[in-house]
Order: structure tokens, then sequence, then C-alpha cells
């Protein structure tokens, strides 16, 4: 048999194959669900929200992402400010930069913690820097809520929606046993 044989053999081989050969049942498209359809859980129209960061872009962005939801905002630039607006204020939530220059996060955090007036606020920590993401989960102050920058608005929306209690107002979780500082 010759080569020009062999492959007409195999060609009628093949065709006989797919004549044989069964369509695989088609299935329904999967129809991705669209974000804008998701039911979202908000806080209260006129929650408080402090956001402290040293970045304003981050600040901008944040308030650009909450006002339309009702939120009512307030910015710090650094952490003295924040805590001093924290007492005055008393939000109902803050977003706490870790890395600032002074008064960094964590010291922020503790500042806020030991105050009476302002240990229940729930507080959302925030950072890009890897260092300071693994030393937030290496330490023992208790904060509620972290998200890594950058951060999107499902996320921002999800971690808020985590800490809301039957009345859609923010609350802090503490762990039974729990030390309060």
């Amino acid at each position: 048999m010759g080569i020009y044989d062999r492959i007409r053999e195999m060609l009628l081989a093949n065709e006989r194959k797919e004549a044989v050969t069964e369509p695989l049942p088609t299935r329904a498209p999967v129809i991705p669900i669209e974000r804008r359809t998701r039911t979202r859980v908000n806080a209260r129209r006129g929650t408080s929200v402090l956001i402290v960061d040293d970045s304003k872009t981050i600040v901008v962005a944040l308030s650009r992402m909450l006002q339309p939801s009702g939120f009512l905002i307030s910015e710090a630039f650094d952490g003295e400010t924040g805590v001093a607006m924290a007492r005055a204020s008393r939000p109902n939530l803050i977003f706490l930069d870790i890395v600032m220059p002074g008064l960094n996060g964590f010291a922020a955090l503790r500042a806020l913690r030991r105050d009476p007036e302002t240990q229940d606020v729930p507080v959302i920590m925030m950072s890009g820097n890897e260092h300071a993401t693994e030393q937030f989960f290496g330490s023992r102050i208790p904060a509620d809520d972290f998200m890594k920058k950058p951060f999107s608005r499902l996320e921002v929306f999800a971690r808020i929606q985590g800490l809301l209690d039957d009345q859609f107002v923010p609350q802090r979780r503490v762990a039974a046993g729990a030390r309060r500082f």
C-alpha cells in the first residue's frame, strides 16, 4: 500500500468516525449576575463616617463612593487630627489608614480604644503597604475589619454591611472575652 492509499484510508476512516459520533448536548449559557442587580444592604441615611488617611486620593475616592448613598463624611489627613475629630463628633464609623506620618494608624486606634467616648466606634483599617498588612494581622489591636488598598466600591460596601446591626447602623464586633482597650 502506497502513501496515497494510506492517507486516503485515514481520511475515510476519519469521515466514518465523525458520522457515527453523536453531537454533544448543548447547555444553556451561563448568565452572570450583574452586580448592579444584587441587593445591597446600606447603612441608614445620615450615618456619619470619618475617613483618616494621609492620601488625599484615598479620602476623595472613599467620599465619592459613600456620599451618594447618604453617608455624612468627615475627613482628616493625619492620625492626631483624626483622633481629635473622633472624640469631638463621635462618628458612626471610621476608616483609618495604618501608614501615616506622625501618629500612625495603630497608635491612633489604640488611642481611640482607650478613650471611653470612642472605644465603641467601629473602625475599618486600611493599608496598601504589605508590611503594615502583616503587622495588622499580627497585632492585638481590636479593629473591626481590614481593607487592602486598592479597594473596590463593592468591597467598601461589603465591609460596611458586615458591621450593620438590626437598625442598619455600624456596630463594633467584640468577641466574647475580648479585651476592650
